[in-house]
């Protein structure tokens, strides 16, 4: 499967990248929105998104509002360790804007694959 994992990161993107090829999935990775979106016009073959809600330049859930519109069938799982309002608010709006998981952070490499395999 291949996988676009946006996160800004390093070690949480890292973290992801090497759980999901180590189960041989193709990972591409961005630092934020913009550089994801990008990636997905590459390589309009990418089957699922994971995408973190707060980060800089392009947050998240704008991310997920513009997915949706381009790539109507495309996965989208959202990760979120919340900031200052806490992960669930942001979970629940991802949930909203179209999001097809979420899971909160910090999780492990096992609940991160159990999550991808109920997409």
């Amino acid at each position: 499967m291949k996988i676009l994992v946006i996160d800004d990161d390093g070690d949480v993107r890292k973290f992801i990248v090497t759980t999901l090829t180590r189960e041989n999935h193709t990972v591409f990775e961005a630092g934020d929105g913009n550089q994801g979106l990008q990636l997905l016009q590459e390589h309009r073959d990418i089957s699922v998104v994971i995408t973190d809600l707060i980060m800089p330049e392009k947050e998240g859930l704008e991310t997920i509002i513009e997915i949706r519109s381009l790539l109507p069938a495309i996965k989208i799982m959202a990760i979120s360790g919340g900031g200052i309002v806490g992960p669930d608010n942001y979970l629940v709006l991802a949930d909203t804007l179209g999001a097809n998981s979420t899971l909160k952070k910090p999780f492990t490499g096992k609940e991160l694959l159990d999550a991808l395999r109920n997409l």
